[in-house]
């Protein structure tokens, strides 16, 4: 899909429907842009990897689910409807133990595995 800006500004964008197009797990795909901001959705399942990204915060809405984000002194869960705005540096792990869909906002070019390359590292800046 093209990131036209003005295509995408005449068409709602319909989270169910963008869902429906992909069922790998942990390979956020991008659905906009707002200036240097990507708008990615992503399906979770099981255990991540303890990551964080130095230089900027990352948000995660939960549209459907179940997702508990851990930190080395606690954590955090969200159920759908909810977010959480994971500060830049902190470490932290998501988990779901059943399938999750969600809404990732963060700039653009950034890795879901931070500074880490691990085999959970997903090809970066994927439209859907």
């Amino acid at each position: 899909m093209s990131n036209d800006t003005s295509l995408q500004s005449r068409q709602a964008i319909n989270f169910s429907h963008k869902f429906e197009l992909f069922s790998e797990q942990w390979q956020p795909k991008v659905i906009a842009e707002m200036n240097d901001y990507q708008f990615k959705i992503a399906r979770l399942e099981g255990d991540f990897i303890w990551h964080d990204h130095k230089d900027t915060d990352e948000t995660f809405i939960v549209l459907e689910g179940e997702l508990r984000i851990d930190f080395r002194d606690g954590a955090v869960t969200l159920r759908a409807g909810e977010m959480y705005v994971v500060p830049k540096g902190v470490e932290h792990k998501p988990y779901a133990e059943k399938e999750v869909k969600l809404v990732l906002i963060e700039p653009r070019g950034v890795l879901n595995t931070g500074d880490l390359d691990s085999q959970r590292t997903a090809q970066n800046d994927v439209w859907i």
